[in-house]
């Protein structure tokens, strides 16, 4: 079977940070700063579009476990879930396509591939939901595309349950 042009691999010290601009000055400073240290400390677990055979980085995204307090969660989600005092959930803390690909599906096909490697480790790792913090109010209209739904009220903090990442994903 041919591997595909374009792929989502683990961050490395192979690949071409350098030129990656997705238009935003700190999602750019990250990823060429501080991405592969987040790695190495397990802060987080930055991924990468390329598209072979060149290394240089197109889009990113990273992933963490988070453990938002219940607290933190709107009422009507509180009510739903059990009383422990803290919540399991998987954390897509950036999520960034260069300015050349914009508008070419590759936001959308690196939050598929995020939410497809949560899910598997959902089984693995106990996760009851996807959480995103939208920049702004752009990227939250991105989110709430895809059925993302505010987990406080009036923030750009978005939940996703795996129930749903499960049946969005077939």
């Amino acid at each position: 079977m041919p591997v595909p042009a374009r792929l989502v691999e683990r961050l490395t010290r192979q690949h071409d940070r350098s030129r990656f601009d997705c238009g935003i000055d700190p999602l750019n400073a990250y990823l060429r700063q501080q991405a592969r240290q987040d790695a190495e400390k397990h802060v987080a677990a930055p991924f990468v579009l390329i598209e072979r055979p060149s290394s240089a980085v197109l889009g990113y995204y990273t992933l963490s476990a988070s453990v938002p307090s219940i607290g933190e969660v709107a009422p009507e989600l509180a009510r739903k879930l059990p009383r422990y005092p803290q919540l399991p959930v998987t954390l897509i803390g950036r999520l960034a396509v260069d300015v050349r690909l914009k508008g070419q599906g590759c936001g959308e096909y690196l939050l598929m591939d995020a939410l497809h490697r949560s899910l598997t480790h959902s089984a693995e790792i106990a996760a009851m939901a996807v959480v995103v913090e939208a920049k702004d109010e752009t990227a939250a209209a991105f989110y709430r595309h895809f059925d993302f739904r505010p987990l406080q009220a009036s923030t750009r903090r978005l939940y996703l349950p795996m129930k749903t990442v499960q049946a969005l994903l077939g």
